[in-house]
C-alpha cells in the first residue's frame, strides 16, 4: 500500500511537471525560439502586419514569376519551398500525378488547372488568377507566422514597463453619467450592475479595436478596479496619440443605399481609378454624384481582424436612425439555423424606423460606424415594434456587427486620469541587477545547504529549481507581467523555501539522535514540521492576497508572485523533497541519511 502511495505521488508528480511545461512553452518559444526581428514583427498592430505581409508577398510572388521566366525547368529547391504543399494539392484536388521532379513551371501551371485559354484576354485572365492566388497562398505563409508569434507573445510571462520601457494610462470611464444617459438601456440589461458590467467590456472593445487601427504596438489592456481602464503601450512615447484615440467617439447610423448613384459611380471608378479620389480620400469631381449622397466604403473583417474594403457605395447623407436609439444587440440563430443580429430600438426609435421602412420597402438599408458601411440588407417589409433583425452573416460577422451596434447604446464617457513615460534603458539595467541578484542568491544558497547538509542539500536545491519552474508557469499560465517588485518577490520566496527545508532537516536530525532509522526518522520529521511550515505559509499568502487584490501596481506585482512563490515552495518542500527522500529509502535501499556532519 506504501509502495503504491509513493508510485502515485511521483505520477501526480510528473503530471504537475508536464502541466507546467505546457503553460511555459509559449514564454519558451517567445524568448528563446523566436528571433529578435520576429518579435518586432509580432508586436507591431494587425494593420502593420497585414501590411508587411502583404508587402513581402508581393515581392517573393515577383521574384517567383521572374525566376520562372527565366528558367520554368529548374526545381523548386529550398527558396521555393513554401510552394510545394499548394501545388500538390492542387494536382490532387484535379487528380492528377504531381511531376517528378516538380519544376517552377509545373508549381506555378498548377494555380491554373482546369482553365482553358484560347484567346490573349482569356490568356490574360488565367495569368491575373495565377498572380492572385499566388499572392494568396504566400501572404497566409507571413500571416500564420507572424500571428503564431503574436500568440506566443500573448500567451508568454511579459516584461513590465519598468523593465522594458513604454507608456502606462489608466483611463477612468464614467459610468454613473452612462447609467444617467441611458435609463431605458440599463433596464433593458437587467439593472444598473449588469449595464455597467457590459459597458466596461464595451469601454474595453472599442479602446482595443481603436488603438490597433491606429497602428500602436501590442498593447495590454484590461479593467482595473470597477470604472478604469489599465493600458500598457510597450516601446516609444506616443502620449499625443494615445490621447486622441482615447478621446475620439464613433458616430453609428442608419442610410439608404442609392443603388442607381452606387452603379454609376462604380463604372466611373474602375474607369477612372487614380483620377477619382485624392489623397484625403475626398471625391475629386463632387459632381460625379448627386448632391444628396456621398461615396462610402463597405468593410468586412478579414483574416488579420481588421476592416477589409470591398467596394464603394453610394448612400444617402439623410440619416434614417441615429445610432443612439439602439438600447441593446444580441446575435442569435432562426428556426433554420441561419445567423442574425437582432436589436432593440427604444420607443421614439422604434417609430421613426416603422414609418421610415413601411416608405423604402425593397431598398437596401446601411448601418454605418465611423465612416464605414458595416451592413447593407435589403428592407423586407415595414418593421414596427422596434425589434430588428438583420441576417444573412455567419458568426463571425454577426459577432462584429453587434460590438458596432452596441457601440451607439453603450455611450461610456472616456478620460485619460494618469499618463506615465517610461525609458527602456533603466529597464536593461534592471533586468541584469535583479537576475544577477537572483543567481547570486541561488548560488549562495545551493553552498550552503550542500556543506551544512550534506546530501539532503541536494534534496533543497531540486526542490528550489523546481519552486522557479512552477512559478515561472503559473505567471505564464495566466499571462501575468514581470515586474521589479515581481522578482523581488520572487527572490524573497527563495528565501522562504530554503526556510521550509531547514525546518524539515532540523526536525529529521532530532529523530536521528533519538536513534530512529532512516525511513522512521524522515517520517517523522515531515510530520512535525507539517503544521510548522503550514502555519507560516498561510499567514503569509494570506498577507500576499490581500496585499493583491487592496494594492495597486508595483505593490500588487509584489503580492502576486510572493502569493504563487508561497504556494510552490509548500508543494516543493512537503511533497517533492519527501518524494526524493522515499525514493532513497525505498529504490536505493539507503539505510544512512546524509543530512549532517555529526548525525548518521
Amino acid at each position: 500500500m506504501e509502495k503504491s502511495s509513493k508510485r502515485w505521488r511521483f505520477v501526480i508528480l510528473l503530471v504537475v511537471l508536464g502541466i507546467c511545461l505546457a503553460f511555459l512553452r509559449p514564454t519558451i518559444n517567445w524568448y528563446f525560439r523566436t528571433a529578435e526581428a520576429d518579435q518586432k514583427l509580432a508586436l507591431l498592430s494587425l494593420e502593420k502586419i497585414k501590411e508587411y505581409s502583404v508587402q513581402q508577398a508581393a515581392k517573393d510572388v515577383k521574384a517567383l514569376e521572374a525566376d520562372v521566366a527565366a528558367n520554368p525547368g529548374s526545381e523548386l529547391g529550398e527558396k521555393y519551398a513554401w510552394l510545394l504543399k499548394p501545388a500538390k494539392n492542387n494536382f490532387k484536388e484535379y487528380k492528377k500525378s504531381v511531376p517528378e521532379p516538380l519544376t517552377l513551371g509545373a508549381a506555378m501551371a498548377s494555380f491554373s488547372l482546369g482553365r482553358v485559354a484560347k484567346t490573349d484576354d482569356e490568356k490574360k485572365d488565367v495569368a491575373s488568377s495565377i498572380h492572385q492566388k499566388l499572392l494568396e497562398v504566400r501572404q497566409e505563409y507571413y500571416r500564420e507566422k507572424v500571428l503564431a508569434d503574436k500568440k506566443n507573445y500573448t500567451n508568454s510571462v511579459k516584461l513590465g514597463l519598468d523593465l522594458s520601457g513604454g507608456m502606462n494610462i489608466i483611463v477612468r470611464a464614467d459610468l454613473d453619467a452612462a447609467v444617467k444617459n441611458n435609463k431605458q438601456s440599463v433596464d433593458a440589461s437587467g439593472g444598473e450592475a449588469a449595464f455597467k458590467a457590459r459597458a466596461m467590456e464595451q469601454a474595453i472593445e472599442t479602446l482595443k479595436s481603436r488603438i490597433d487601427r491606429f497602428g500602436l504596438t501590442e498593447p495590454v489592456i484590461r479593467q482595473q478596479g470597477e470604472d478604469r481602464v489599465y493600458i500598457e503601450i510597450p516601446g516609444a512615447e506616443q502620449s499625443d496619440a494615445i490621447n486622441t484615440i482615447i478621446m475620439g467617439k464613433g458616430i453609428l447610423n442608419f442610410r439608404l443605399v442609392d443603388e442607381e448613384a452606387t452603379n454609376k459611380f462604380q463604372q466611373f471608378y474602375y474607369s477612372n481609378p487614380e483620377a477619382t479620389f485624392d489623397e484625403n480620400g475626398k471625391l475629386l469631381d463632387p459632381a460625379i454624384v448627386p448632391e444628396d449622397v456621398e461615396i462610402l466604403g463597405y468593410y468586412t473583417k478579414d483574416s488579420y481582424g481588421l476592416d477589409e474594403f470591398l467596394q464603394y457605395m453610394a448612400v444617402k447623407k439623410e440619416i434614417a436612425l441615429d445610432g443612439r436609439y439602439v438600447k441593446s444587440a444580441d446575435v442569435s440563430r432562426d428556426q433554420m439555423g441561419k445567423t442574425g443580429v437582432d436589436f432593440t430600438l427604444d420607443s421614439e426609435g422604434a417609430e421613426i424606423f416603422a414609418d421610415f421602412t413601411g416608405a423604402h420597402v425593397g431598398e437596401r438599408l446601411c448601418v454605418i460606424s465611423d465612416n464605414k458601411i458595416k451592413s447593407a440588407a435589403t428592407i423586407k417589409t415595414k418593421i414596427a415594434g422596434g425589434q430588428v433583425r438583420i441576417d444573412g452573416f455567419g458568426l463571425e460577422e454577426a459577432q462584429n456587427l453587434q460590438k458596432v451596434l452596441q457601440t451607439a447604446w453603450l455611450e461610456v464617457p472616456l478620460s485619460v486620469e494618469s499618463q506615465q513615460v517610461i525609458g527602456a534603458e533603466l529597464g536593461e539595467q534592471t533586468i541584469r541587477a535583479g537576475l544577477m541578484a537572483l543567481a547570486i542568491g541561488l548560488i549562495a544558497i545551493f553552498v550552503f545547504m550542500l556543506l551544512y547538509y550534506k546530501g539532503a542539500g541536494i534534496n533543497a536545491i531540486v526542490a528550489q529549481v523546481l519552486n522557479l519552474y512552477m512559478l515561472f508557469a503559473v505567471l505564464s499560465a495566466f499571462n501575468l507581467t514581470l515586474t521589479l517588485p515581481s522578482i523581488a518577490g520572487m527572490i524573497l520566496t527563495v528565501g522562504m523555501a530554503v526556510d521550509a527545508n531547514v525546518i524539515i532537516f532540523e526536525r529529521i536530525k532530532e529523530e536521528l539522535r533519538m536513534g530512529k532509522s532512516r525511513g522512521a526518522a524522515i517520517d517523522a520529521g515531515f510530520d512535525g514540521a507539517f503544521w510548522a511550515i503550514m502555519d507560516s505559509n498561510i499567514t503569509t499568502f494570506i498577507a500576499a492576497m490581500f496585499l493583491s487584490q487592496l494594492g495597486t501596481g508595483s505593490i500588487q506585482g509584489f503580492a502576486v508572485s510572493l502569493a504563487i512563490g508561497v504556494a510552490s515552495s509548500v508543494f516543493t518542500a512537503l511533497f517533492v523533497s519527501r518524494l526524493m527522500f522515499d525514493v532513497g529509502t525505498e529504490a536505493f535501499k539507503k539505510k544512512t541519511t546524509s543530512i549532517s556532519w555529526r548525525v548518521k
